[in-house]
Protein backbone atom coordinates (compact mmCIF):
# COMPACT_ATOMS: atom_id res chain seq x y z
CA UNK A 1 0.00 0.00 0.00
CA UNK A 2 2.87 2.38 0.72
CA UNK A 3 4.04 1.96 -2.87
CA UNK A 4 0.50 2.68 -4.11
CA UNK A 5 0.54 6.10 -2.46
CA UNK A 6 3.64 7.02 -4.46
CA UNK A 7 1.64 6.60 -7.70
CA UNK A 8 -0.51 9.27 -9.31
CA UNK A 9 -3.91 8.46 -7.85
CA UNK A 10 -7.33 9.13 -9.34
CA UNK A 11 -10.02 9.63 -6.72
CA UNK A 12 -13.76 9.00 -7.00
CA UNK A 13 -15.40 11.02 -4.24
CA UNK A 14 -18.92 10.11 -3.14
CA UNK A 15 -20.98 12.38 -0.90
CA UNK A 16 -19.45 15.49 0.64
CA UNK A 17 -17.93 17.69 -2.05
CA UNK A 18 -15.37 19.24 0.30
CA UNK A 19 -13.18 16.12 0.12
CA UNK A 20 -13.12 16.40 -3.69
CA UNK A 21 -12.30 20.09 -3.52
CA UNK A 22 -9.36 19.48 -1.16
CA UNK A 23 -7.89 16.78 -3.41
CA UNK A 24 -8.10 19.06 -6.44
CA UNK A 25 -6.64 21.99 -4.48
CA UNK A 26 -3.66 19.79 -3.59
CA UNK A 27 -3.07 19.01 -7.26
CA UNK A 28 -4.73 15.59 -7.29
CA UNK A 29 -7.22 14.09 -9.69
CA UNK A 30 -10.78 13.59 -8.44
CA UNK A 31 -14.23 12.97 -9.87
CA UNK A 32 -17.12 13.97 -7.64
CA UNK A 33 -20.30 11.88 -7.50
CA UNK A 34 -23.28 13.87 -6.26
CA UNK A 35 -25.01 11.30 -4.03
CA UNK A 36 -27.11 11.31 -0.92
CA UNK A 37 -28.92 8.56 0.99
CA UNK A 38 -32.48 7.73 -0.14
CA UNK A 39 -35.25 9.86 1.41
CA UNK A 40 -32.63 12.31 2.79
CA UNK A 41 -31.38 9.67 5.21
CA UNK A 42 -34.78 8.62 6.59
CA UNK A 43 -34.01 5.05 7.76
CA UNK A 44 -37.64 3.85 7.83
CA UNK A 45 -38.24 5.15 4.32
CA UNK A 46 -34.96 3.66 3.16
CA UNK A 47 -35.96 0.24 4.44
CA UNK A 48 -39.43 0.50 2.88
CA UNK A 49 -37.78 1.36 -0.42
CA UNK A 50 -35.36 -1.56 -0.11
CA UNK A 51 -38.24 -4.02 0.32
CA UNK A 52 -39.84 -2.80 -2.92
CA UNK A 53 -36.79 -2.69 -5.20
CA UNK A 54 -36.94 -5.56 -7.71
CA UNK A 55 -39.94 -6.98 -5.88
CA UNK A 56 -41.67 -9.31 -8.39
CA UNK A 57 -45.17 -8.14 -7.51
CA UNK A 58 -44.20 -4.49 -7.90
CA UNK A 59 -42.39 -5.12 -11.16
CA UNK A 60 -45.38 -7.00 -12.56
CA UNK A 61 -47.78 -4.30 -11.42
CA UNK A 62 -45.64 -1.57 -12.95
CA UNK A 63 -45.37 -3.39 -16.28
CA UNK A 64 -49.16 -3.68 -16.43
CA UNK A 65 -49.82 -0.09 -15.34
CA UNK A 66 -47.34 1.34 -17.83
CA UNK A 67 -48.73 -0.78 -20.65
CA UNK A 68 -52.31 0.35 -19.94
CA UNK A 69 -51.17 3.96 -19.90
CA UNK A 70 -49.22 3.67 -23.15
CA UNK A 71 -52.07 1.81 -24.88
CA UNK A 72 -54.68 4.43 -23.95
CA UNK A 73 -56.33 6.28 -26.84
CA UNK A 74 -57.93 9.55 -25.69
CA UNK A 75 -60.71 10.90 -27.93
CA UNK A 76 -62.53 14.20 -27.36
CA UNK A 77 -66.12 12.99 -27.44
CA UNK A 78 -68.52 15.70 -26.32
CA UNK A 79 -69.35 18.78 -24.32
CA UNK A 80 -71.94 18.66 -21.57
CA UNK A 81 -72.72 20.36 -18.29
CA UNK A 82 -70.79 19.10 -15.27
CA UNK A 83 -74.00 17.86 -13.64
CA UNK A 84 -74.53 15.51 -16.58
CA UNK A 85 -71.08 13.96 -16.14
CA UNK A 86 -70.38 14.11 -12.40
CA UNK A 87 -72.69 11.68 -10.66
CA UNK A 88 -72.34 13.54 -7.37
CA UNK A 89 -73.99 16.64 -8.87
CA UNK A 90 -77.19 14.86 -9.91
CA UNK A 91 -80.61 15.80 -8.56
CA UNK A 92 -79.67 19.34 -7.65
CA UNK A 93 -76.89 18.45 -5.22
CA UNK A 94 -74.80 21.54 -4.45
CA UNK A 95 -71.35 20.09 -5.07
CA UNK A 96 -68.33 22.12 -6.15
CA UNK A 97 -65.13 20.40 -7.24
CA UNK A 98 -61.69 21.87 -6.63
CA UNK A 99 -58.08 21.12 -7.56
CA UNK A 100 -55.69 19.03 -5.54
CA UNK A 101 -56.21 16.68 -2.61
CA UNK A 102 -59.12 17.22 -0.17
CA UNK A 103 -59.15 20.47 1.78
CA UNK A 104 -61.69 22.19 4.01
CA UNK A 105 -63.05 25.65 3.20
CA UNK A 106 -61.34 27.16 6.23
CA UNK A 107 -57.93 25.87 5.13
CA UNK A 108 -58.16 26.88 1.45
CA UNK A 109 -55.74 29.38 -0.03
CA UNK A 110 -57.01 32.77 -1.22
CA UNK A 111 -57.36 32.03 -4.96
CA UNK A 112 -59.24 28.78 -4.34
CA UNK A 113 -61.62 30.47 -1.90
CA UNK A 114 -62.15 33.24 -4.46
CA UNK A 115 -62.95 30.73 -7.20
CA UNK A 116 -65.40 28.82 -4.99
CA UNK A 117 -67.14 32.08 -4.09
CA UNK A 118 -67.41 33.01 -7.75
CA UNK A 119 -68.86 29.61 -8.60
CA UNK A 120 -71.57 30.01 -5.94
CA UNK A 121 -72.59 33.33 -7.49
CA UNK A 122 -72.40 31.87 -11.00
CA UNK A 123 -74.76 29.06 -9.97
CA UNK A 124 -77.24 31.55 -8.54
CA UNK A 125 -76.92 30.12 -5.03
CA UNK A 126 -76.02 33.63 -3.85
CA UNK A 127 -76.41 37.15 -5.27
CA UNK A 128 -73.10 38.55 -4.05
CA UNK A 129 -69.68 37.40 -2.93
CA UNK A 130 -70.49 38.26 0.68
CA UNK A 131 -73.67 36.21 0.54
CA UNK A 132 -71.75 33.39 -1.14
CA UNK A 133 -69.35 33.29 1.82
CA UNK A 134 -72.27 32.93 4.22
CA UNK A 135 -73.76 30.14 2.09
CA UNK A 136 -70.49 28.20 2.17
CA UNK A 137 -69.91 28.77 5.88
CA UNK A 138 -73.41 27.42 6.55
CA UNK A 139 -72.31 24.12 4.95
CA UNK A 140 -74.99 24.44 2.26
CA UNK A 141 -72.37 23.62 -0.38
CA UNK A 142 -70.23 20.46 -0.54
CA UNK A 143 -66.59 20.59 -1.63
CA UNK A 144 -64.60 17.70 -3.11
CA UNK A 145 -61.46 17.12 -5.22
CA UNK A 146 -61.92 16.97 -8.98
CA UNK A 147 -59.87 13.76 -9.09
CA UNK A 148 -62.45 12.00 -6.92
CA UNK A 149 -65.02 12.52 -9.69
CA UNK A 150 -63.04 11.67 -12.87
CA UNK A 151 -62.33 15.37 -13.40
CA UNK A 152 -59.41 17.80 -13.48
CA UNK A 153 -59.27 21.59 -13.40
CA UNK A 154 -56.33 24.01 -13.74
CA UNK A 155 -55.22 26.28 -10.87
CA UNK A 156 -58.15 26.49 -8.40
CA UNK A 157 -59.78 23.83 -10.55
CA UNK A 158 -63.30 24.83 -9.55
CA UNK A 159 -66.10 23.03 -11.41
CA UNK A 160 -69.74 23.62 -10.48
CA UNK A 161 -72.86 21.87 -11.86
CA UNK A 162 -73.78 24.39 -14.58
CA UNK A 163 -70.28 24.74 -16.00
CA UNK A 164 -69.60 23.07 -19.35
CA UNK A 165 -66.96 20.35 -19.46
CA UNK A 166 -64.96 18.59 -22.15
CA UNK A 167 -65.48 14.83 -22.03
CA UNK A 168 -62.57 12.64 -23.16
CA UNK A 169 -62.91 8.89 -23.61
CA UNK A 170 -60.09 6.37 -23.60
CA UNK A 171 -61.38 4.14 -26.38
CA UNK A 172 -58.88 1.42 -25.48
CA UNK A 173 -60.30 1.02 -22.00
CA UNK A 174 -63.70 2.72 -22.02
CA UNK A 175 -62.97 5.04 -19.09
CA UNK A 176 -63.86 8.74 -19.34
CA UNK A 177 -62.56 11.96 -17.81
CA UNK A 178 -63.56 15.62 -18.00
CA UNK A 179 -62.22 19.13 -17.53
CA UNK A 180 -63.83 22.55 -17.54
CA UNK A 181 -63.33 25.21 -20.25
CA UNK A 182 -60.34 27.54 -20.34
CA UNK A 183 -61.25 31.19 -19.74
CA UNK A 184 -57.98 32.73 -20.92
CA UNK A 185 -55.30 34.48 -18.86
CA UNK A 186 -55.36 37.27 -16.30
CA UNK A 187 -58.44 37.91 -14.20
CA UNK A 188 -60.24 34.59 -14.46
CA UNK A 189 -62.01 32.29 -12.02
CA UNK A 190 -59.28 29.65 -11.92
CA UNK A 191 -56.86 32.25 -10.52
CA UNK A 192 -59.40 33.33 -7.90
CA UNK A 193 -60.92 36.38 -9.61
CA UNK A 194 -64.69 36.67 -9.32
CA UNK A 195 -65.86 40.14 -10.39
CA UNK A 196 -68.86 40.70 -12.67
CA UNK A 197 -66.76 40.37 -15.83
CA UNK A 198 -65.55 36.95 -14.73
CA UNK A 199 -69.09 35.77 -13.94
CA UNK A 200 -70.48 37.16 -17.19
CA UNK A 201 -67.78 35.37 -19.16
CA UNK A 202 -68.61 32.07 -17.43
CA UNK A 203 -72.30 32.52 -18.26
CA UNK A 204 -71.49 33.23 -21.91
CA UNK A 205 -69.29 30.14 -22.04
CA UNK A 206 -72.12 28.00 -20.67
CA UNK A 207 -74.89 29.46 -22.83
CA UNK A 208 -73.06 30.20 -26.12
CA UNK A 209 -69.59 28.66 -26.35
CA UNK A 210 -70.46 25.20 -25.03
CA UNK A 211 -73.37 24.57 -27.43
CA UNK A 212 -71.17 25.71 -30.31
CA UNK A 213 -68.39 23.31 -29.30
CA UNK A 214 -70.84 20.44 -28.88
CA UNK A 215 -72.31 21.13 -32.33
CA UNK A 216 -68.82 21.05 -33.86
CA UNK A 217 -67.87 17.84 -32.06
CA UNK A 218 -71.10 16.16 -33.11
CA UNK A 219 -70.30 16.94 -36.71
CA UNK A 220 -66.65 15.83 -36.30
CA UNK A 221 -67.63 12.59 -34.63
CA UNK A 222 -64.94 13.14 -32.01
CA UNK A 223 -61.30 14.26 -32.20
CA UNK A 224 -58.40 11.89 -31.56
CA UNK A 225 -56.07 13.67 -29.16
CA UNK A 226 -52.95 11.51 -29.01
CA UNK A 227 -51.90 12.37 -32.55
CA UNK A 228 -52.84 16.02 -32.06
CA UNK A 229 -50.68 16.29 -28.92
CA UNK A 230 -47.80 14.52 -30.66
CA UNK A 231 -47.96 17.00 -33.53
CA UNK A 232 -48.13 19.94 -31.12
CA UNK A 233 -44.96 18.75 -29.37
CA UNK A 234 -43.20 18.73 -32.72
CA UNK A 235 -44.42 22.30 -33.29
CA UNK A 236 -43.00 23.74 -30.05
CA UNK A 237 -45.64 23.04 -27.37
CA UNK A 238 -45.36 21.09 -24.14
CA UNK A 239 -49.19 21.26 -23.70
CA UNK A 240 -49.16 22.66 -20.19
CA UNK A 241 -47.96 26.25 -20.16
CA UNK A 242 -47.49 26.43 -23.93
CA UNK A 243 -50.47 25.40 -26.05
CA UNK A 244 -50.23 27.71 -29.06
CA UNK A 245 -49.75 24.92 -31.60
CA UNK A 246 -52.24 22.54 -29.96
CA UNK A 247 -54.91 25.25 -29.81
CA UNK A 248 -54.33 26.01 -33.49
CA UNK A 249 -54.62 22.34 -34.41
CA UNK A 250 -57.85 22.01 -32.42
CA UNK A 251 -59.14 25.21 -34.06
CA UNK A 252 -58.47 23.70 -37.52
CA UNK A 253 -60.73 20.75 -36.72
CA UNK A 254 -63.48 22.68 -34.94
CA UNK A 255 -63.83 25.66 -37.30
CA UNK A 256 -65.05 23.91 -40.49
CA UNK A 257 -67.42 21.68 -38.54
CA UNK A 258 -68.82 24.65 -36.62
CA UNK A 259 -69.32 26.83 -39.71
CA UNK A 260 -71.07 23.98 -41.55
CA UNK A 261 -73.41 23.24 -38.66
CA UNK A 262 -76.65 24.75 -37.48
CA UNK A 263 -75.17 27.36 -35.11
CA UNK A 264 -75.93 30.92 -36.25
CA UNK A 265 -73.02 32.43 -38.15
CA UNK A 266 -72.47 35.33 -35.74
CA UNK A 267 -72.42 32.96 -32.76
CA UNK A 268 -70.01 30.62 -34.49
CA UNK A 269 -67.74 33.55 -35.37
CA UNK A 270 -67.78 34.81 -31.77
CA UNK A 271 -66.88 31.35 -30.46
CA UNK A 272 -64.03 30.96 -32.93
CA UNK A 273 -62.72 34.45 -32.13
CA UNK A 274 -62.63 33.53 -28.46
CA UNK A 275 -60.54 30.43 -29.22
CA UNK A 276 -58.25 32.32 -31.60
CA UNK A 277 -57.53 34.92 -28.91
CA UNK A 278 -56.67 32.32 -26.26
CA UNK A 279 -53.49 30.31 -26.88
CA UNK A 280 -54.20 28.33 -23.70
CA UNK A 281 -57.60 27.09 -24.88
CA UNK A 282 -56.27 23.55 -25.40
CA UNK A 283 -54.84 23.26 -21.87
CA UNK A 284 -58.04 21.89 -20.34
CA UNK A 285 -58.47 19.42 -23.20
CA UNK A 286 -54.91 18.14 -22.72
CA UNK A 287 -55.57 17.75 -19.00
CA UNK A 288 -58.68 15.64 -19.59
CA UNK A 289 -56.72 13.54 -22.10
CA UNK A 290 -53.92 12.95 -19.60
CA UNK A 291 -56.42 12.11 -16.87
CA UNK A 292 -58.13 9.55 -19.12
CA UNK A 293 -54.79 7.95 -20.04
CA UNK A 294 -53.59 7.76 -16.44
CA UNK A 295 -56.92 6.52 -15.09
CA UNK A 296 -56.47 3.55 -17.42
CA UNK A 297 -53.50 2.60 -15.23
CA UNK A 298 -55.15 3.24 -11.86
CA UNK A 299 -56.17 0.45 -9.50
CA UNK A 300 -53.38 -1.84 -10.71
CA UNK A 301 -52.39 -3.82 -7.60
CA UNK A 302 -48.84 -3.42 -6.24
CA UNK A 303 -47.79 -0.78 -8.77
CA UNK A 304 -45.57 2.11 -7.65
CA UNK A 305 -46.45 4.15 -10.76
CA UNK A 306 -47.80 7.63 -10.03
CA UNK A 307 -51.21 8.20 -11.63
CA UNK A 308 -52.02 11.65 -10.22
CA UNK A 309 -50.16 14.71 -8.97
CA UNK A 310 -52.31 17.63 -7.83
CA UNK A 311 -52.01 20.75 -5.68
CA UNK A 312 -54.55 22.80 -3.75
CA UNK A 313 -52.35 25.80 -2.93
CA UNK A 314 -51.60 24.41 0.52
CA UNK A 315 -50.70 20.75 0.01
CA UNK A 316 -49.34 18.71 -2.86
CA UNK A 317 -50.86 15.25 -3.28
CA UNK A 318 -49.97 12.15 -5.26
CA UNK A 319 -51.74 8.86 -5.95
CA UNK A 320 -50.21 5.55 -6.95
CA UNK A 321 -51.76 2.95 -9.21
CA UNK A 322 -51.25 0.36 -6.47
CA UNK A 323 -52.83 2.31 -3.60
CA UNK A 324 -56.14 3.32 -5.20
CA UNK A 325 -57.73 6.65 -4.28
CA UNK A 326 -55.50 7.27 -1.25
CA UNK A 327 -53.79 10.67 -1.24
CA UNK A 328 -50.23 11.14 0.01
CA UNK A 329 -49.65 14.79 0.88
CA UNK A 330 -46.90 17.26 1.74
CA UNK A 331 -46.73 21.04 1.81
CA UNK A 332 -46.84 22.54 -1.70
CA UNK A 333 -43.70 24.34 -2.85
CA UNK A 334 -43.56 27.96 -3.98
CA UNK A 335 -43.18 28.63 -7.71
CA UNK A 336 -39.97 30.21 -8.98
CA UNK A 337 -40.66 32.17 -12.15
CA UNK A 338 -41.40 35.42 -13.92
CA UNK A 339 -43.82 37.83 -12.27
CA UNK A 340 -45.97 40.51 -13.81
CA UNK A 341 -44.77 44.08 -13.07
CA UNK A 342 -45.43 45.06 -9.47
CA UNK A 343 -45.59 41.48 -8.11
CA UNK A 344 -43.06 39.14 -6.49
CA UNK A 345 -42.80 35.81 -4.70
CA UNK A 346 -44.13 37.48 -1.55
CA UNK A 347 -47.46 38.05 -3.34
CA UNK A 348 -47.81 34.49 -4.65
CA UNK A 349 -49.88 31.53 -3.53
CA UNK A 350 -48.10 28.20 -3.26
CA UNK A 351 -48.19 25.69 -6.10
CA UNK A 352 -51.79 25.21 -7.22
CA UNK A 353 -53.90 23.17 -9.64
CA UNK A 354 -54.60 19.80 -11.25
CA UNK A 355 -52.67 20.80 -14.37
CA UNK A 356 -49.69 18.78 -13.10
CA UNK A 357 -51.63 15.82 -14.52
CA UNK A 358 -49.76 16.74 -17.73
CA UNK A 359 -46.38 16.17 -16.04
CA UNK A 360 -47.72 12.94 -14.54
CA UNK A 361 -48.34 11.83 -18.13
CA UNK A 362 -44.85 12.85 -19.32
CA UNK A 363 -45.85 16.20 -20.80
CA UNK A 364 -45.53 19.75 -19.43
CA UNK A 365 -42.25 20.10 -17.56
CA UNK A 366 -41.19 16.60 -18.62
CA UNK A 367 -41.50 17.66 -22.28
CA UNK A 368 -39.91 21.11 -21.96
CA UNK A 369 -37.22 20.11 -24.45
CA UNK A 370 -39.94 20.22 -27.12
CA UNK A 371 -40.79 23.82 -26.20
CA UNK A 372 -37.64 25.91 -25.68
CA UNK A 373 -39.73 29.06 -26.13
CA UNK A 374 -41.52 28.20 -22.87
CA UNK A 375 -38.61 29.71 -20.94
CA UNK A 376 -39.74 33.16 -22.11
CA UNK A 377 -42.93 32.55 -20.12
CA UNK A 378 -41.65 30.65 -17.06
CA UNK A 379 -38.04 31.89 -16.84
CA UNK A 380 -34.63 30.27 -17.34
CA UNK A 381 -32.79 29.35 -20.53
CA UNK A 382 -33.44 27.03 -23.44
CA UNK A 383 -30.73 24.70 -22.16
CA UNK A 384 -32.69 24.39 -18.90
CA UNK A 385 -35.70 23.05 -20.78
CA UNK A 386 -33.57 20.32 -22.34
CA UNK A 387 -31.89 19.51 -19.02
CA UNK A 388 -35.25 19.09 -17.30
CA UNK A 389 -36.48 16.59 -19.89
CA UNK A 390 -33.25 14.58 -19.65
CA UNK A 391 -33.29 14.60 -15.85
CA UNK A 392 -36.84 13.23 -15.68
CA UNK A 393 -35.68 10.01 -17.37
CA UNK A 394 -34.10 9.06 -14.04
CA UNK A 395 -37.44 8.72 -12.24
CA UNK A 396 -39.71 7.00 -14.77
CA UNK A 397 -40.51 3.40 -15.63
CA UNK A 398 -39.99 3.99 -19.34
CA UNK A 399 -40.78 6.30 -22.23
CA UNK A 400 -43.77 7.06 -24.42
CA UNK A 401 -42.98 6.56 -28.12
CA UNK A 402 -46.20 8.38 -29.08
CA UNK A 403 -44.74 11.68 -27.85
CA UNK A 404 -41.29 12.71 -29.09
CA UNK A 405 -38.88 15.59 -28.54
CA UNK A 406 -37.37 17.10 -31.72
CA UNK A 407 -34.47 18.82 -29.91
CA UNK A 408 -33.41 15.44 -28.51
CA UNK A 409 -33.36 13.79 -31.95
CA UNK A 410 -37.04 12.81 -31.52
CA UNK A 411 -36.39 10.76 -28.40
CA UNK A 412 -39.60 9.72 -26.60
CA UNK A 413 -40.71 11.59 -23.50
CA UNK A 414 -40.06 10.03 -20.11
CA UNK A 415 -43.25 8.39 -18.86
CA UNK A 416 -44.58 6.54 -15.84
CA UNK A 417 -43.20 8.23 -12.73
CA UNK A 418 -41.97 5.56 -10.31
CA UNK A 419 -42.35 6.69 -6.68
CA UNK A 420 -39.49 4.34 -5.75
CA UNK A 421 -37.07 6.10 -8.09
CA UNK A 422 -38.08 9.53 -6.79
CA UNK A 423 -37.34 8.46 -3.20
CA UNK A 424 -34.14 6.65 -4.16
CA UNK A 425 -32.63 9.42 -6.29
CA UNK A 426 -34.06 12.52 -4.64
CA UNK A 427 -34.83 13.82 -8.14
CA UNK A 428 -38.21 15.54 -7.97
CA UNK A 429 -40.77 15.80 -10.79
CA UNK A 430 -40.48 19.17 -12.53
CA UNK A 431 -43.69 21.14 -13.06
CA UNK A 432 -44.52 24.17 -15.19
CA UNK A 433 -47.12 26.32 -13.48
CA UNK A 434 -49.04 29.55 -13.52
CA UNK A 435 -48.80 31.73 -10.42
CA UNK A 436 -51.88 33.07 -8.64
CA UNK A 437 -51.94 35.94 -6.16
CA UNK A 438 -52.23 34.63 -2.61
CA UNK A 439 -55.30 36.78 -1.96
CA UNK A 440 -58.79 36.10 -3.24
CA UNK A 441 -60.05 38.05 -6.23
CA UNK A 442 -56.76 39.29 -7.73
CA UNK A 443 -55.95 36.65 -10.37
CA UNK A 444 -52.79 35.62 -12.18
CA UNK A 445 -49.51 37.37 -11.38
CA UNK A 446 -46.96 35.25 -13.26
CA UNK A 447 -45.75 31.81 -14.34
CA UNK A 448 -42.80 29.63 -13.47
CA UNK A 449 -41.29 26.27 -12.61
CA UNK A 450 -41.49 24.25 -9.41
CA UNK A 451 -41.11 20.69 -8.19
CA UNK A 452 -43.19 18.20 -6.27
CA UNK A 453 -42.16 17.82 -2.61
CA UNK A 454 -40.32 14.64 -1.65
CA UNK A 455 -42.52 13.93 1.38
CA UNK A 456 -45.56 12.67 -0.52
CA UNK A 457 -43.46 10.11 -2.43
CA UNK A 458 -41.87 8.89 0.80
CA UNK A 459 -45.33 8.35 2.29
CA UNK A 460 -46.47 6.55 -0.84
CA UNK A 461 -43.49 4.16 -0.82
CA UNK A 462 -43.96 3.43 2.89
CA UNK A 463 -47.67 2.67 2.39
CA UNK A 464 -47.01 0.43 -0.60
CA UNK A 465 -44.38 -1.45 1.42
CA UNK A 466 -46.92 -1.98 4.22
CA UNK A 467 -49.32 -3.55 1.72
CA UNK A 468 -46.78 -5.92 0.16
CA UNK A 469 -45.03 -8.43 2.46
CA UNK A 470 -41.28 -8.31 2.02
CA UNK A 471 -41.17 -12.10 2.38
CA UNK A 472 -43.04 -12.38 -0.94
CA UNK A 473 -39.91 -11.15 -2.70
CA UNK A 474 -37.68 -13.84 -1.20
CA UNK A 475 -36.95 -17.11 -3.07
Amino acid sequence: MSQRFKDSLGIVNVGLRSFHDNVVAAGGRSVHVDWQPPALGDRAAGWALATLVNHPRVEQGNALALRRFLDAQPVLREVCSARDFVAGMAQGRRLILHAGPPIAWEAMCGPMRGAVLGAVVFEGWARSIDEAARVIESRAVELAPCHDHRAVGPMAGVISPSMPVWVVENTAGGNRACSNFNEGLGKVLRFGAHDSNVIDRLRWMASELAPAMQAALSRCGGIELKGLIAQALNMGDEVHNRNAAATSLLFKQLAPALMQGEIATHRAATALSFIADNDHFFLNVSMAACKAMLDAASEVPDSSMVVAMARNGVNFGVRLAGTGSHWFEARANPVDGLYFPGYSLDDAAADLGDSSITETAGLGGFAMAAAPAIVRFVGGHARDAIAHSLRMRSITLGANPSFTLPTLDFAPVAAGIDARKVVDSGILPIINSGIAHRESGVGQIGAGVTTAPLGCFVQAVEELARRIPFEAALP
